[in-house]
């Protein structure tokens, strides 16, 4: 807060400038002017909060200058200085915009009195100012809301007079044509500060653009005049630059289609509303339209069996380095593939966790996948669901490697889960034993001492297990199914199932159907 002292007296005017500290009462002392005229020169650019001045000065008095500061600023307080013979004078100034009046004589407590007074009526100016247009923008917000997400018209009237307001409409006559503007603003760091970008960006783009405003989660959804001219800044793409570039952050703008009348304005909120969800898609920054995504058609929403297989290896050596390596890769494949859509990106990293999960159950010995809620959440289509993917891939290879930590010969499970992620192959016991760092016989004499079975029982059931899971969840062609629990003689393969279900395969499906 600032105060300017104006005194046609040098000693009076210095005096008041040294006697008193202003700084330590919160205020900046500017300057010090010699006459009225000197001071009202200055103060459209200096903008002194409180005004000190000698009512009896030579040209302008300080009863005038008061009149003036008051038309200019009307929220500087102005505190005059008058001797005995004035204080009736200065009585009457306190209805020419003064609000104070102090005699010459008083001493420095009086003076910083008055001051501190005009102070504390300045600060309550702000806060009922601030107050008041809290409650307007959050009237304003509440009804723009209703207006353009809920299509409530039994808010257009107060809309419509803010619109005119800004110049979005200059009249009701003629409509001119209007389109919805959502903006992302980041770059200062998350939390409070990201608030206070995106609130400095709001305030940027009303003073630059006709515009009605509405601060909204993490974004600005703005209503502005088609092709708007304003000052020296044309156009929205110079309004987001200039925001840019002042603010020192990144923008995002997705623009919808332009109408015509306030009816319209939802179809406009919901196709910005369509561009802006492939903010993590188009880019950091820039100002785009549904032109920009007309040819995308979606990329994968399944991770393939390859995928699958690449994640169970990682989850069972349990390298948390190799996992962040391999989501990170999947993820920006997929946010850097030109066909990608918000919703296929989503389906394709719920399909990953699901995948984690899968093999969780696996490896846990039900052979169905858990629903788990975490594998069903929503993620952000950008570089942040890298982090969450991995933490959530995290937490299942924790959840396994803790669970057979503190088992006696944690190796075999390790063993099991190994043997139920490579049923396709052709296992051999020296495979399993050399994936555990054990030697063969030693492998071979535990592993059938805590599982019951001898190793080729064990694969032999577990084959068998997987195959009755794939004949009774899918339409796979009995030699598909032979291959994928790893024989390549489908007469075999019948009379091994057989002999362990007491069915063909095809005879298996049916009763399932059955």
């Amino acid at each position: 807060m600032k105060i300017l002292i104006v005194d046609d007296e040098v000693i009076i005017r210095n005096g008041l400038c040294t006697v008193i500290d202003w700084k330590e009462l919160g205020l900046t002392l500017l300057p010090p002017a010699s006459s009225a005229e000197d001071a009202l020169a200055r103060i459209p650019t200096e903008k002194p909060n409180i005004l000190l001045t000698d009512i009896r000065m030579q040209g302008m008095d300080g009863i005038q200058l008061a009149h003036e500061v008051k038309r200019l600023l009307p929220d500087t307080e102005t505190v005059i200085l008058t001797g005995y013979d004035d204080f009736a004078y200065a009585q009457q100034a306190l209805r020419e915009g003064v609000t104070d009046y102090l005699l010459k004589t008083s001493r420095p407590e009086e003076i910083i009195k008055a001051a501190m007074k005009a102070k504390q009526r300045i600060m309550d100016k702000w806060e009922n100012a601030k107050q008041e247009t809290m409650q307007t923008a959050a009237l304003r917000s509440q009804l723009l809301d209703r207006l353009l997400i809920q299509g409530d018209e039994s808010s257009l009237a107060p809309v419509q007079a803010w619109f005119r307001k800004n110049g979005v409409q200059p009249d009701e006559s003629s409509l001119a044509p209007m389109r919805v503007l959502l903006l992302a603003a980041t770059g200062w760091g998350d939390g409070a500060l990201a608030g206070l970008l995106l609130g400095a960006a709001e305030n940027m783009l009303y003073e630059l653009l006709p515009a009605v405003t509405m601060l909204k989660a993490d974004r600005i959804v703005l209503v502005v005049r088609e092709e708007a001219r304003v000052s020296d800044c044309g156009g929205l793409e110079r309004a987001i630059d200039r925001v840019r570039q002042t603010l020192k952050c990144t923008v995002f703008a997705a623009l919808g289609r332009s109408v015509a009348s306030y009816g319209e304005l939802q179809a406009s909120y919901r196709e910005a509303g369509t561009v802006f969800a492939y903010r993590g898609l188009l880019g950091a920054e820039g100002l785009y339209t549904s032109a920009d995504i007309a040819d995308r058609c979606g990329g994968r929403t399944v991770c393939s069996q390859k995928e699958e297989s690449e994640l169970a290896a990682i989850l069972m050596s349990n390298n948390g380095a190799d996992l962040r390596h391999w989501v990170n890769r999947k993820v920006r494949e997929q946010l850097e593939d030109p066909a990608a859509t918000p919703s296929s990106v989503q389906a394709f990293l719920q399909s990953m966790v699901i995948a984690g999960h899968r093999w969780l159950e696996r490896s846990q010995g039900s052979g169905k996948p858990e629903a788990a809620p975490a594998a069903l959440r929503t993620f952000e289509v950008d570089s942040r669901a890298e982090d969450e993917v991995f933490k959530l891939l995290s937490s299942v290879m924790a959840t396994f490697h803790e669970a057979i930590a503190d088992k006696p010969y944690a190796y075999i499970q390790k063993s099991i889960v190994y043997i139920k992620e490579h049923l396709d192959q052709n296992l051999s016991l020296q495979q399993v034993a050399k994936f555990i760092h054990l030697n063969p016989n030693h492998f071979s004499e535990v592993f059938k001492r805590e599982t019951g079975l001898n190793y080729i029982e064990f694969v032999t059931q577990e084959r068998m297990r997987r195959a009755a899971e794939i004949l009774q969840e899918s339409q796979a062609k009995i030699s598909e199914v032979a291959c994928r629990v790893g024989y390549e003689d489908i007469k075999y393969f019948s009379q091994q199932f057989k002999k362990h279900t007491g069915q063909t395969p095809s005879e298996f499906r049916q009763s399932v159907k059955d």
